[in-house]
């Protein structure tokens, strides 16, 4: 009985560990995968920009209010995003793009905002290098 329950498990462990093909986002075609593809672009990043604020709220930590400044700044573009980026999945909400429109939207805005920190909070007036290299580059 102890091997039948041995054999049984690691069947079920093996099938649930199976891994799965890696997404070829550059050949995408159908719904689920240009989503999926979508969706880890937008993850992509918006890790980058949280990490770019980070940096930023860092690098300036003793100007209590430039920090608070720069958190009502980022509270405010999230709701703009989430706005704008929904205003946009409302524009295509009867096909089936509409989620990689939403993400696409995301994932530009979030491009654009991770500049916007870097030239604002992580770069310098002079020839210092910046705290972080420019981003997309």
């Amino acid at each position: 009985m102890k091997r039948i329950l041995l054999t049984v498990a690691c069947l079920t462990s093996l099938s649930a560990c199976a891994e799965e093909p890696a997404l070829d986002c550059a050949n995408a075609f159908r719904t689920a995968e240009l989503n999926q593809c979508a969706s880890q672009d937008w993850d992509a990043a918006r890790q980058t920009m949280e990490q770019y604020l980070e940096a930023s709220l860092k690098h300036n930590e003793e100007n209590e209010n430039l920090v608070a400044a720069i958190k009502e700044a980022q509270d405010g573009w999230d709701n703009y995003q989430n706005k704008h980026c929904g205003a946009v999945y409302t524009q295509w909400q009867g096909g089936t793009i509409r989620d990689v429109m939403a993400f696409s939207c995301k994932t530009k805005l979030a491009k654009q905002r991770t500049h916007e920190l870097w030239e604002s909070f992580l770069t310098y007036m002079d020839d210092t290098p910046p705290v972080l290299p420019e981003p997309g580059q």
